[in-house]
């Protein structure tokens, strides 16, 4: 069953089928065919799959990221990492970055870093003299940081698909999340130096104490957000509806960008994204409760351990592969559907299940940047108007250093796990 399920669903993939309704298809069809369950459980499963509370946080932060680029939040974080690092060569590129890191620690999504983000910078960057394709491929890889750095949307979805302890997760983060964006940053002004762009980024930029001044609010919803999680103040979900309610008050009353008449788009672009994910998420939680009901988990396992003799090529190996299906199938889905297949593999072989979800999440999070289906790279193709294989000139350079970060993280533990185990143990 579960080998018939997989390939109708690759199959409903390679049609251009949408993802959702690809793997919801493909459980009906193991329901009809294979069990003696009447379809009624189909939806039952789907209620199941969403009648989780830490769940609700991903809707509150989509609406809090897209909040924030409509309240101008977004513009003074841009302002403030610009006056930090923005009066060397190549410091406006640095200044995508370090960007890219402050904003995902409040919105949690890759993609909406890339328009509120890229909005800005990608056309300042051109101006400058960088080429649009530079820009646009600069953009779609750092906003991967979205989904590394906490609070981060497919780490939710991995802790309530493998029963792992959110917060721990959302502290994991920070470390791969700091490594990727040193990377980034070294990177880009090695190229700049080579090339010879970024000679006036300094000009126009406001001094430090301005745009501190400026940011204030910006800078301090990260600390109210991050701080009540850590704190055990709040919980993850509960934090969310705060970043929610932050960012309504200081667009609407503190900055006053925010108008009510742009609230209705605001809400109705959250209520759509949302959507999408939710949609995806019970699917697959339909699709995993059939797996689960065939042993698939357990086998896949045995498996693993029989064919990969130490953890260090079972790494390896799930880091090859999840490549490759990051390459083809949306993060969200491919977390709800193999994170219950892989966690309890890595955890025979001794890797902490947190360090291992991090290794999941940073992989997974490359496919939003690789061609054929990377999200990042649509979005901020869009945002630089130009032409994906135009960025495909400059792209590899960026997928080669995530993959090196990659593999540092999976092979040093403690870069993932060591700010856990100072705060949890």
């Amino acid at each position: 069953m579960a080998g018939t399920m997989l390939a109708v669903m690759l199959g409903l993939f390679a049609l251009s089928v949408p993802v959702a309704v690809a793997i919801g298809l493909a459980a009906v069809l193991g329901i009809v065919e294979f069990t003696r369950f009447p379809l009624i459980v189909a939806a039952q499963q789907i209620y199941v799959a969403l009648d989780r509370f830490p769940l609700a946080a991903i809707p509150f932060f989509i609406l809090a990221g897209n909040l924030m680029e409509v309240g101008g939040i977004s513009r003074r974080l841009v302002g403030f990492a610009r006056a930090v690092v923005g009066g060397i060569q190549g410091g406006l590129a640095v200044t995508c970055v370090l960007t890219c890191m402050i904003f995902a620690a409040i919105s949690g999504s890759s993609v909406a870093t890339t328009f509120a983000i890229g909005a800005i910078l990608v056309p300042a960057l051109q101006r400058l003299g960088y080429p649009a394709a530079f820009a646009g491929s600069l953009q779609a890889t750092a906003a991967e940081l979205g989904v590394v750095i906490p609070p981060s949307i497919p780490m939710i979805l991995y802790g309530v698909a493998t029963q792992t302890s959110i917060p721990e997760l959302f502290i994991a983060g920070f470390g791969p999340g700091l490594l990727i964006g040193a990377a980034l940053s070294a990177t880009v002004l090695v190229w700049c130096r080579l090339t010879g762009w970024g000679k006036q980024d300094g000009e126009g930029r406001d001094g430090l104490l301005p745009a501190t001044r400026h940011a204030f609010w910006a800078l301090l919803m990260p600390v109210i957000v991050l701080g009540g999680i850590y704190g055990g103040i709040t919980t993850p979900t509960e934090a969310s509806v705060i970043a929610v309610i932050y960012a309504l008050v200081v667009g609407l009353l503190i900055h006053c960008e925010l108008r009510p008449a742009a609230l209705w788009g605001v809400f109705r672009r959250s209520v759509i994204t949302s959507s999408v994910i939710m949609f995806i998420i019970a699917t697959a939680g339909l699709f995993s409760w059939l797996l689960n009901r065939q042993r698939v988990p357990d086998m896949m396992a045995e498996w693993l351990v029989a064919t990969f003799g130490s953890p260090g090529l079972f790494l390896l190996g799930v880091n090859l592969f999840l490549f490759v299906v990051g390459m083809f199938i949306e993060t969200s889905a491919s977390i709800i559907v193999l994170g219950p297949i892989l966690a309890p593999a890595a955890v025979r072989f001794g890797i902490d299940p947190v360090h291992f979800g991090t290794v999941m999440v940073v992989n997974l999070a490359l496919g939003m940047v690789t061609p054929p289906f990377g999200v990042n790279l649509f979005a901020a193709a869009q945002v630089a108007e130009t032409g994906v294989d135009k960025m495909m000139r400059y792209l590899p350079a960026f997928i080669a250093v995530i993959v090196a970060c990659l593999m540092v993280i999976s092979y040093v533990p403690a870069i993932s796990l060591f700010l856990r185990d100072a705060v949890y143990r």
